[in-house]
């Protein structure tokens, strides 16, 4: 019995010890582990062990720096110039594009343009027909890419031109596209010449366990053409219908079609995914660039493990902040920290329309559950808050009095903060952003409001479960 007790003493010490050494966690973190070893010891023990750290290890992070200083060394005039920011951004937002460019040193460039994808079916439509017009190179990445009509249609678009000698990189997440990596299909893109690459592979499960952890993704969704064009938004490479999980389905997505310089930034994002997972250097990749005539200024933003700790819920509270008149916030999944909690709350009660559109139906009940424990706070702060029926909305949208959007893959929870590599456009154009918002407005007449009375309204047990799922929320 003594051994026992000693030993589980041990255990507990030895987590606790570790997590109090722990910089990056947050004061909720920390306490969300506690709570974790003190009621289950043995079983909190085990999920640290497994999932409690966010580094991928030194070699990746060395790696990393690596990439980046050789992008730096050789493509810095496409990644934007700091001094620019000031000419190109209105000063009311240049606090947001300043920060955006600190995580990794992409910039503003003008002369860019955006198209908005109807749906679907024309994004698809329109993806194929630029692979089948290009002259030189295509990139994809994909966080999930299934053998449905849509990924079998990208992927056939991939064969044929690789086979007229176009030279094309098809990346995908080594758990997130596991059925395609093993699949016929993806053996025929590298049989027809498709240079093939996994992200984050899966391939020694136990040395990821013991060295990092298994959640760590590449949740980017990159498609460059020609360095011409490029695609960006919230899509995989998947059907609406997303056979995976159709019972959610139809999949509400939200993508753009952009061209000018920042098709090269995306370039470049793409080029650090593959030089990671390949080992190559830049010199494979082909980098041009053409702006467009009275184009807007744009710039890329990546974040990742990788890159500087709470760079993400740091960028959303500047833009935020920024906010003059109007905000409007689509995601899926809904779980902020306290940096973006406060933001929207602040940004509220000084006056600023705050709207949030979430999915009604999400396929993770976790992440709905913690969501609800902060309906009441946003809702008191004056945040009007809408639940969309029409599927499930997997559209990341923010778009800021009409002027500034932000697009991409991240979503407001603590796996896009802290977890995966994610990829975003950061936009200062009206027309683009009335695009956007007229979007959003179509999410929000499918929607239905929560009132506060109705929050209020909820049984005791429903608000303690929000609560306790959202006090351990760091843990999942």
């Amino acid at each position: 019995m003594t051994i026992i007790l000693v030993l589980h003493t041990l255990l507990v010490v030895t987590f606790t010890v570790r997590i109090l050494l722990r910089d990056d966690l947050s004061p909720p973190g920390r306490l969300a582990w506690f709570v974790m070893l003190n009621l289950l010891p043995y079983f909190g023990s085990a999920i640290y062990f497994l999932f409690g750290e966010t580094d991928l290890g030194n070699r990746a992070d060395r790696r990393h720096r690596e990439i980046f200083g050789e992008i730096k060394a050789k493509a810095s005039w496409f990644m934007g110039e700091a001094a620019n920011t000031e000419k190109l951004i209105d000063p009311v937002y240049l606090p947001a594009f300043r920060y955006a460019g600190s995580i990794n040193n992409f910039y503003p460039s003008a002369g860019n343009a955006a198209e908005l994808m109807a749906d679907g079916e024309e994004t698809l439509t329109r993806m194929v027909a630029d692979i089948d017009a290009a002259t030189n190179h295509v990139h994809l990445m994909s966080y999930i890419w299934l053998d449905d009509n849509t990924g079998h249609a990208l992927a056939e678009a991939l064969i044929r031109a690789a086979q007229r000698g176009i030279t094309c990189r098809a990346m995908a997440d080594g758990l997130g596209s596991r059925a395609m990596i093993n699949s016929e299909l993806w053996q025929r893109m590298k049989d027809a010449g498709v240079h093939l690459a996994v992200a984050l592979p899966l391939k020694s499960p136990i040395r990821t366990i013991l060295t990092s952890r298994l959640d760590l993704r590449n949740h980017r969704k990159i498609t460059v053409i020609d360095s011409r064009i490029t695609y960006c938004g919230s899509r995989n490479t998947a059907d609406p219908e997303f056979r995976v999980k159709a019972k959610y389905a139809p999949w509400v997505d939200i993508m753009l079609r952009f061209t000018g310089p920042v098709v090269v930034q995306n370039q470049l994002l793409f080029a650090s995914d593959w030089m990671q997972a390949t080992n190559q250097s830049l010199d494979c990749i082909a980098l041009s660039s053409a702006p467009t005539e009275g184009g807007f200024p744009a710039q890329v933003m990546g974040v990742g493990p990788t890159e500087r700790h709470g760079a993400t819920p740091q960028l959303f509270a500047n833009l935020i902040a920024c906010a003059q008149t109007k905000l409007t916030l689509s995601t899926p999944y809904f779980v902020p920290d306290a940096t973006v909690l406060e933001a929207l709350c602040a940004a509220a009660h000084r006056g600023v329309s705050v709207s949030l559109i979430f999915p009604r139906v999400n396929d993770s009940w976790i992440v709905a559950t913690a969501s609800r424990s902060y309906y009441h706070r946003l809702l008191d702060a004056g945040c009007a808050i809408h639940e969309f029926k029409g599927g499930l909305l997997h559209a990341k949208t923010l778009t800021i009095d009409d002027k500034v959007s932000l697009i991409g893959s991240s979503n407001l929870d603590l796996r896009s903060f802290d977890l995966n590599y994610e990829n975003n456009i950061l936009l200062q154009d009206e027309a683009t952003t009335l695009a956007i918002t007229e979007r959003q407005e179509s999410y929000i007449s499918r929607s239905e409001v929560v009132a506060l009375p109705a929050v209020l309204a909820w049984h005791y047990h429903q608000r303690i479960l929000h609560n306790v799922i959202a006090t351990i929320g760091p843990v999942l």
